[in-house]
């Protein structure tokens, strides 16, 4: 290794080292084994420009074990971005730019939060699939969409079942511009590896359809560079790159457990520093040299490309007009220049259920919005997924729309949210609500990013019917319900899904999960767009003095004005509010909330044919479900169940008399 190469590795361990034991918190262990793989990649091969970080066809790097944050943080720091030293001895303090796992749109720089194992390299992975789809979508697109994809992963990341669901569907998808760095450092948090792993990882990725290189020694920059080359020459195969490290190199402790996530501390950071290192400097030192080493390649390299890249654009944008200015509108993941309100005449009696209304929206706005892409775990025929006459997103069609993303739940959700990271497309994945569990993690990551996902949840309720409470969901509502930023829609009928629709495309910083029956729903009077924009609204009015208020969404809407209408020949009159988002109707200001509830608390019932956690904020008297469903045809489980108007209409009279 030259001198420079080794002072510079020198003086990001020693900056990760200072970072760490200035915050008395984080873990040196990763950050100390891998900062050759950084080093390497960032001087020789990452194309990026620090001074335009959100420039659209820049290289991407996902720091899937994002505990090692560290690391990213001073190599950012020497490349040029906006993260000061003063940020880097702020690490992991309130509000500093540099917490204690990365943050996308939070610090500038990092293209994926990460720190949940494993997601990383799913997002990586829909971030490759999103630049071959770009690159296809566009007449000539490969010359303004041309980029790699880089992730660096540990052990942990490779334990988790989500890094294989991402795995596998990377090698299916044939994403060559995928490379993948796998810190081999034989250690997890509890000790060694050996305690819990024992697979041959390399026979794994080859099994998957991945290309598969070994660097023996962590330290070897030259074999580093070399892999990346060989790396980036394969045509048909992403790659795995397996780099041998020693886990927090320099310590005392190294190669042990010990290193994993404490810090060194003063006496053991300056012998790793001083007698192993030879970096005999004062805490947060840089030399100039270093700082130059980054200007003449990282920082050069990617002004450049910034450079012959705004002329090559250029260039396009005369030839292909239209495409670039289209490019340069959805590229933000804003759909206003091109997202219509559709509409279709709507058939006064008509009854469908909400997945087929869903279908039919989605392939009515996708008429409009030309970087519309999706698709189900393996359930395009139950969700209503797929686009009618469309083309699949192969290796053979990345121009296709059409997404199979195969039983793959987890993977699926995080993928797409690497899609919305990359930016320029808009999503959309389904499956039924119950597996919205598989896919919590990521959901949860989709709303800390800011990112607007759009999930398609069927067969909603226990209305599913004979394959009962495995598949019925119950508390599914409540657990989605809960995460910050999140939009939670469940339509009524066909009018309000396409409402729904509308209001998922118009969000560009949150996520949104459409809830949607299996069952056919009427078409019901009053229903429509305005109420499902302000996420409740009086859908059918009292008669003359309002006695009671009926909460119901989804399918329930039309029960609750069945009862309404019984209750009306007892002369109890009522009012029937359909709410299909909680979320939507609390963005209201206060004068609409009270012209919707015009009565107290206690004369408000939730009606839900799911568990009422959560609904105590809105009424005190609920009709749900807070038992698992059971198997049976649905209407036999309905009625087991006594979601009936009858039971409605008998509950409203017990409370009010």
């Amino acid at each position: 290794m030259k001198k420079t190469d080794e002072l510079a590795i020198a003086t990001i361990r020693s900056l990760c080292i200072d970072v760490i034991n200035k915050a008395k918190s984080g873990h040196p262990g990763m950050a100390l084994g891998s900062a050759p793989i950084l080093y390497t990649l960032f001087t020789r091969h990452l194309v990026a420009n620090p001074e335009k970080p959100e420039w659209w066809n820049r290289d991407r790097f996902v720091l899937s074990a994002g505990h090692a944050s560290a690391l990213l943080y001073v190599m950012l720091h020497l490349s040029g971005y906006g993260i000061a030293m003063d940020d880097l001895k702020n690490f992991r303090q309130i509000d500093s730019l540099t917490p204690g796992h990365p943050e996308y749109r939070y610090t500038p720089g990092v293209d994926a939060t990460s720190g949940p194992l494993g997601q990383g390299i799913a997002q990586a992975v829909g971030m490759a699939m999103a630049e071959q789809s770009l690159a296809a979508m566009y007449v000539d697109g490969h010359k303004v969409m041309n980029h790699y994809t880089y992730v660096l992963c540990g052990d942990g990341c490779l334990q988790e079942g989500l890094s294989q669901e991402a795995i596998s569907l990377a090698g299916h998808q044939k994403l060559n511009k995928l490379i993948l760095f796998y810190d081999a450092n034989q250690v997890t948090l509890d000790g060694a590896l050996d305690l819990s792993f024992s697979e041959e990882v390399k026979n794994r990725f080859t099994a998957s359809e991945w290309n598969v290189l070994e660097v023996p020694d962590g330290q070897d920059v030259e074999a580093i560079d070399n892999a990346i080359k060989q790396a980036k020459k394969s045509k048909d195969k992403p790659t795995m790159i397996m780099v041998h490290t020693i886990i927090g190199y320099g310590s005392a402790k190294q190669g042990t457990s010990k290193v994993h996530g404490s810090p060194l501390g003063e006496e053991d950071g300056k012998h790793a520093k001083v007698e192993v290192y030879g970096f005999d400097h004062e805490d947060f030192y840089v030399p100039e040299e270093v700082r130059k080493i980054f200007q003449d390649t990282f920082i050069k390299r990617g002004q450049k490309a910034y450079q012959e890249y705004e002329k090559n654009f250029a260039e396009y944008s005369k030839k292909h007009f239209v495409e670039s200015e289209r490019m340069k509108n959805l590229v933000d993941l804003s759909l206003d220049k091109y997202l219509p309100n559709v509409y279709p005449d709507f058939v006064s009696g008509s009854a469908t259920s909400t997945r087929v209304a869903s279908g039919k929206a989605l392939n009515d706005y996708m008429l409009n919005l030309p970087n519309l892409v999706g698709g189900s775990a393996d359930v395009a025929g139950s969700v209503m997924t797929k686009l009618d006459g469309g083309v699949d997103f192969t290796p053979a069609h990345r121009e296709g729309h059409n997404v199979n993303w195969g039983i793959r739940e987890f993977a699926m959700a995080c993928a797409q949210n690497g899609m919305l990271l990359h930016g320029g497309l808009r999503t959309y994945v389904g499956c039924f609500c119950v597996f919205a569990d598989y896919m919590k993690p990521a959901i949860r990551m989709a709303a800390l990013s800011h990112l607007p996902a759009i999930y398609l949840f069927s067969h909603d309720s226990i209305a599913v019917g004979e394959d009962g409470p495995t598949h019925q969901p119950i508390e599914q509502l409540a657990m989605l319900r809960s995460i910050p930023n999140m939009h939670v829609i469940r339509p009524c009928d066909e009018r309000e899904t396409y409402a729904a629709w509308h209001a998922a495309l118009k969000a560009t910083r949150t996520p949104t999960a459409l809830i949607l029956s299996r069952q056919n729903l009427p078409l019901l009077e009053g229903s429509g767009a305005d109420g499902l924009d302000k996420g409740a609204y009086i859908i059918s009015k009292e008669k003359k003095e309002n006695q009671f208020d009926i909460i119901a969404t989804g399918s329930e809407v039309s029960l609750a004005i069945e009862a309404q209408k019984m209750l009306l020949e007892k002369n109890i009159d009522v009012r029937v509010i359909s709410m299909p988002s909680w979320e939507l109707f609390e963005e209201q200001d206060a004068a609409y909330k009270e012209s919707v509830f015009d009565l107290p608390w206690e004369k408000r019932i939730s009606v839900e044919m799911l568990s009422t956690f959560g609904w105590d904020r809105y009424a005190k008297h609920h009709m749900g479900i807070d038992t698992f469903g059971a198997s049976a045809p649905a209407k036999e489980v309905i009625k087991k169940f006594d979601f009936t108007a009858e039971h409605l209409t008998q509950i409203v009279e017990e409370i009010l008399h």
